[in-house]
């Protein structure tokens, strides 16, 4: 098994993170307790399944070896059986092994901010945008997952111009990740009256939220600017100077926070999303240091990319990066998700399991 090397170090590592984790040097410095926490957790499931796969090579072993010595042909009867029982759960532990070393995603384990929009379409695109905002709770809902909404601008007819939200729990942009990009409505807007299918797109942006011990913003970089909250129409919300906006000045990222009628709380909001949105772009940066266009299918992070179109006539929800299609509209917009993601998960990983033979072929 050619990763077995692999496997060894990452065991290695596994224990070695268990003594920092016990020093009292490590234990005092939070930052550092973090990071090895973090790391110990990321690869704990692999230690597992590699152990477990060592103890049922070493037991084939070890029968084997019996096997030989034994005589009374009822022992051997057994053994056979139980080595025939064994053997062929080795390759499928194999290649879960092979997914499990695939690279990860540094961010999957953490927090979300999602900001959906109305864009093409009008009013259709914001009542849109407000059926997205429902599917997302109901998905974190069922995932046990916390939804905190920090800004909400509703329209009068019940849509949305712009929800900006965090999703708190286990693993939850390891899902949501999928999600950034132009999603289009296909059906027949309620205003219609001649039942003409209209088109319409509302856009999703899903950044993992940064913490500070991983981005250090300077305040001296940060311009803060105060003003009136205002409601739908213009009308004044309060008359206190209560509404935020945050400017970072090295990255001209803007945040602007009104959802409460406390300075203090909306600056609170407002330095999370700005956070996020800074420590997004800097990984975009990176990123496009070593690979100007990606050209992957699933995950490209291109915003404006149409990922997604949802059909109510055919209760049909088409996933256009995988050319997946389920007629399960229905059930989907109520939040059931995870087969769309299941599905993206999984060329996911067969994308980067290929990209991995293919170097180890070169």
């Amino acid at each position: 098994m050619e990763i077995f090397g692999q496997l060894e170090i990452v065991e290695e590592r596994y224990e070695k993170l268990n003594e920092l984790l016990s020093d009292p040097d490590v234990v005092s410095d939070t930052k550092k307790l973090m990071e090895y926490s973090k790391e110990q957790r990321s690869i704990e499931k692999t230690v597992a399944v590699f152990r477990e796969y060592k103890d049922i090579v070493q037991q084939i072993k070890d029968t084997k070896e019996l096997l030989e010595i034994e005589e009374d042909k009822e022992m051997k009867e057994m053994m056979q059986e139980e080595i025939k029982e064994l053997e062929p759960t080795l390759a499928p532990m194999e290649e879960e092994l092979k997914i499990l070393l695939l690279p990860k995603d540094p961010n999957d384990g953490k927090n979300v901010v999602v900001e959906v929009r109305g864009a093409a379409g009008g009013d259709e695109a914001q009542l849109f945008a407000g059926d997205l905002l429902r599917m997302y709770t109901r998905f974190a809902e069922s995932q046990g997952w916390k939804v905190d909404v920090l800004e909400r601008s509703e329209t009068g007819i019940g849509g949305i111009k712009e929800a900006i939200f965090i999703i708190s729990g286990e693993d939850v942009y390891s899902k949501m990740k999928f999600e950034s990009g132009a999603h289009r409505v296909q059906r027949v807007p309620t205003t219609e009256s001649s039942g003409r299918i209209h088109t319409s797109t509302a856009t999703v942006v899903v950044l993992p939220e940064a913490e500070e011990i991983e981005i250090d913003i300077n305040e001296n970089d940060i311009r803060v600017d105060t003003f009136a909250s205002s409601g739908a129409g213009g009308q004044s919300v309060n008359t206190t100077m209560s509404a935020v906006r945050l400017t970072h000045i090295p990255t001209g990222v803007v945040v602007s926070m009104q959802d409460e009628r406390s300075q203090i709380k909306n600056k609170e909001k407002a330095m999370k999303v700005l956070r996020a949105r800074v420590y997004d772009k800097y990984q975009q940066e990176e990123q496009a240091k070593f690979d100007a266009e990606r050209k992957s299918k699933v995950g490209t992070g291109d915003r404006s990319e149409r990922i997604r179109t949802y059909n109510y006539p055919q209760n049909r929800v088409t996933d256009h990066r995988i050319g997946l299609t389920i007629q399960k509209l229905d059930q989907i917009m109520e939040g059931k998700l995870d087969e769309v993601l299941e599905a993206l998960r999984i060329a996911e990983q067969a994308e980067k399991m290929a990209e991995l033979n293919k170097g180890e072929e070169l």
